[in-house]
């Protein structure tokens, strides 16, 4: 068994076929297929299941690809090592981001990038649940997201920024605010049409977990999972939506109200599993402030 049997392996799995993980590294399918069934009758048991239609993981396979990642993530470290003892910092950073948090990164990147331009940075922009189990396989090697504090167990956080959410509505909409603060109470908005993000977004279980505190229960009229699709509605009038303030800043033609109750919030934070992090992931980590 070698790293080549494993990445390619690994590739399979990932990309869910053959062909496709041949496009991928950039070999023929012929050559993916035949180190597939050379690693199969070395270790005694199919790793794949094959059909006409689809490629899947048998049992065996869902043990091997793991552990297979962890051997070629080592075996990259070990190169890593020997570079910086060269005095050349080299390497891959594979950072994991939900949408809305581009703003803490773009300038430790930027900054990375000519400090160490031989640092290979790749970004995974996913829903927080699936960034955590990728810390947790370690095909992530930091985040930039919001965790609640379950969610942050087993992990190195760093908070960056907290922020109470606002609500963001079509200059169109004229919202009955409180005062001259120009503030709105969740109950208030309850019945207004609802713009959300998908469930397992860190805005929506900010939201959801503010209006269960407050008592109220409101109905998802759209439900999306970009925030760019999130403003177009909103600018259509077509429904108020919750966002936090640096995001709600980049549509200036909309019209935010502060909370006066129970506003949402989130905490932005750096996060990476236990242990010495690798040479590129600690310098990247300098850089986010």
């Amino acid at each position: 068994m070698d790293l080549r049997q494993m990445e390619v392996v690994v590739a399979v799995a990932d990309a869910g076929g053959f062909t496709a993980a041949a496009r991928r590294l950039h070999v023929v399918q012929s050559a993916v297929s035949g180190t597939v069934r050379a690693l199969e009758r070395e270790l005694g048991t199919p790793l794949f299941t094959r059909t006409t239609h689809r490629v899947g993981l048998t049992p065996a396979g869902e043990a091997f690809v793991p552990a297979a990642r962890q051997a070629l993530r080592a075996a990259e470290l070990a190169r890593e090592a020997v570079d910086a003892a060269k005095g050349e910092l080299r390497g891959r950073v594979t950072v994991g981001t939900m949408q809305g948090v581009w703003a803490n990164l773009h300038h430790a990147l930027t900054a990375l990038r000519a400090e160490h331009p031989r640092v290979v940075v790749q970004l995974r922009q996913a829903a927080v649940i699936d960034i955590r189990q990728a810390l947790r396989e370690g095909t992530v090697d930091l985040a930039v997201v919001a965790l609640d504090r379950q969610q942050q167990r087993g992990l190195v956080t760093r908070l960056l920024a907290r922020e109470e959410m606002v609500l963001v509505a079509s200059p169109r909409r004229n919202l009955t605010t409180n005062g001259a603060e120009g503030t709105v109470h969740l109950a208030g908005i309850a019945e207004l049409p609802q713009v959300e993000f998908t469930p397992g977004w860190a805005i929506r279980d900010a939201a959801d977990r503010a209006f269960r505190a407050a008592g109220v229960e409101r109905a998802t009229t759209f439900e999306v999972n970009d925030i760019v699709a999130a403003s177009e509605l909103v600018r259509a009038d077509l429904g108020v939506c919750i966002m936090p303030p640096t995001i709600a800043h980049r549509f200036p033609d909309l019209t935010t109200y502060r909370f006066a109750r129970h506003a949402p919030s989130w905490k932005v934070m750096v996060v990476r599993p236990p242990g010495e992090p690798p040479a590129a992931v600690a310098a990247l980590l300098r850089h986010i402030t």
